[in-house]
């Protein structure tokens, strides 16, 4: 079970990436607080809370995404497999590499299916044909989208349905091989059948990936996280196992969101 109060040895083995005391600050306004928790390997953890709670910051802090802000700071440390990702000495490239994101709203190149999955590995010096094509299939079909798309790799992406581009983005993501996918609403913009598909591919993954995703959506969270962390105001409140977290909160905050009496 994470809990916040395990701070001191999130650099163990035990998690496959861990936060330990991190704050984090858009200029002079404060928008994390002190959170520390760990993600296990073949965990799903789901980070829910109200709007502005902080839950999409703390994920793009796990691949150094608001590096990208230039006002941004961050103070406290991340670890993946122990080893500091804030150090000066880390490659960021590399580190998205290990640490993939699929945003809210797909968001496909407009290439072709294939080129779209290809892309990450063009980009990372991998030239040989035949290695791409059968990193592109395998990427397909473990986003559970091969099927649909196995005979027209060459048509625009953009002629896909959301559902079908959502998946297209995550295939995108595992083309590089990460450790760790980060998924912020992966499922916000889709319909309820595209949102099911997304929720059982999220079961599958979690046999080889690190899963850690931002919902609004409680019964989402309680569907497809094996770990819930529930945060407010910018603090990491509470986090455990999803039953727990659910049906036996400890802090007043958490029961108070989960039942609706304010979020």
């Amino acid at each position: 079970m994470n809990v916040p109060e395990q701070s001191k040895n999130d650099d163990s083995p035990e998690y496959k990436m861990s936060s330990e005391d991190l704050d984090f600050y858009y200029g002079d306004f404060k928008a994390l607080n002190n959170v520390t928790m760990g993600f296990k390997s073949c965990e799903v953890t789901a980070l829910i809370g109200p709007s502005g709670c902080g839950k999409s910051t703390f994920l793009r802090c796990l691949n150094r995404m608001n590096d990208l802000i230039p006002i941004s700071r961050v103070d406290g440390k991340i670890t993946l497999d122990g080893e500091n990702i804030y150090l000066p000495s880390v490659d960021v490239v590399m580190l998205r590499r290990k640490v993939g994101m699929v945003f809210q709203k797909p968001n496909p190149f407009p290439k072709s299916i294939f080129d779209n999955v290809a892309y990450g590995l063009w980009v990372n010096g991998i030239k040989d044909k035949a290695f791409v094509r059968d990193c592109v299939e395998e990427s397909l079909k473990r986003a559970a989208i091969w099927d649909e798309v196995k005979d027209r790799l060459q048509d625009t992406a953009l002629g896909l349905s959301g559902g079908q581009q959502q998946r297209l983005c995550i295939a995108r993501a595992l083309a590089v091989k990460p450790e760790v996918v980060l998924m912020d609403e992966p499922a916000s913009a889709l319909d309820p059948i595209a949102t099911q598909k997304i929720e059982e591919l999220i079961h599958q993954l979690k046999e080889m990936y690190t899963i850690i995703i931002v919902t609004h959506n409680m019964q989402q969270a309680a569907r497809v996280s094996d770990v819930t962390a529930f945060f407010y105001l910018g603090k990491l409140i509470e986090a455990g196992d999803t039953d727990s977290i659910f049906t036996r909160p400890t802090k007043k905050q958490t029961e108070d969101y989960i039942t609706g009496r304010f979020g």
